[in-house]
């Protein structure tokens, strides 16, 4: 795992944790890598200076445990493969345009999705479109509780 110091477009700071420098790239690129402060998902890495510890001091004193940051986002499971039939690559292109009209005109919340969709749905926020990330488990507690959610469909291009 590799700890990054990122920083957002509004400069608030903050940590990730991802499995590769690749990692971070795909989840950035895909906006999957948001400011847990404001939801910004124009974020790049900050300067960060090496830890390092000389090895006779490392026995004199004790290690403090690092902070452990939230993973940015669930990661999605494997996706299904596809040799797409010309009528079904049309198809994923209109869909792909239908998914990004869909998230151009609703509101990026980040990882707050699950608390912004019960304050709609209890009307104590203005009735609007949003997306974002939920674990699995926010996600079945958001159905259970009957709040109508939907999966952002992931393409076969998102994954390149």
């Amino acid at each position: 795992m590799i700890r990054y110091a990122l920083s957002c477009e509004k400069g608030h700071e903050f940590d990730g944790w991802f499995r590769s420098s690749e990692d971070y790239d795909k989840q950035r690129k895909r906006r999957l890598v948001a400011c847990p402060s404001c939801g910004a998902t124009k974020v790049e890495k900050a300067l960060m200076a090496p830890r390092v510890v000389p090895s006779d001091k490392q026995a004199k004193r004790p290690r403090r445990p690092e902070p452990v940051a939230a993973p940015t986002a669930t990661p999605p499971e494997a996706p299904l493969s596809l040799v797409a039939s010309p009528e079904q690559r049309e198809m994923l292109t209109r869909l792909k345009a239908l998914r990004d009209e869909v998230l151009k005109k609703s509101e990026y919340v980040g990882s707050r999705f699950a608390d912004e969709a019960r304050k709609i749905h209890s009307s104590d926020a203005p009735e609007r479109g949003i997306h974002g990330e939920a674990s699995r488990g926010e996600v079945k507690a958001l159905i259970d509780d009957g709040i109508d959610i939907y999966p952002v469909p992931v393409l076969p291009e998102d994954k390149n």
